[in-house]
């Protein structure tokens, strides 16, 4: 099993917020919510299809410094 960790961006718009993977913004890595919790939980959905997507094709997720991968089970705490 693989964990990634996505350091995406989040920020307000003129209807709520925008939360988006820059690296992978060209494919979908972007969406919206009315708040900061349902446009992180928006882009975490969009994300998880992404990586689905890659993982059935075949294809690496291009890692970076925006992107950790790491192999097992991780936490990610956001303070």
């Amino acid at each position: 099993m693989k964990t990634y960790i996505f350091n995406i961006s989040l920020e307000p718009d003129e209807e709520g917020w925008r939360a988006f993977y820059p690296p992978l913004e060209h494919i979908g890595a972007s969406t919206w919510g009315k708040t900061q919790e349902e446009a992180r939980q928006n882009i975490y959905e969009v994300l998880s299809m992404i990586v689905e997507e890659f993982l059935e094709e075949g294809r690496e997720l291009p890692a970076g410094n925006d992107l950790i991968i790491t192999e097992g089970t991780a936490v990610a705490v956001t303070r």
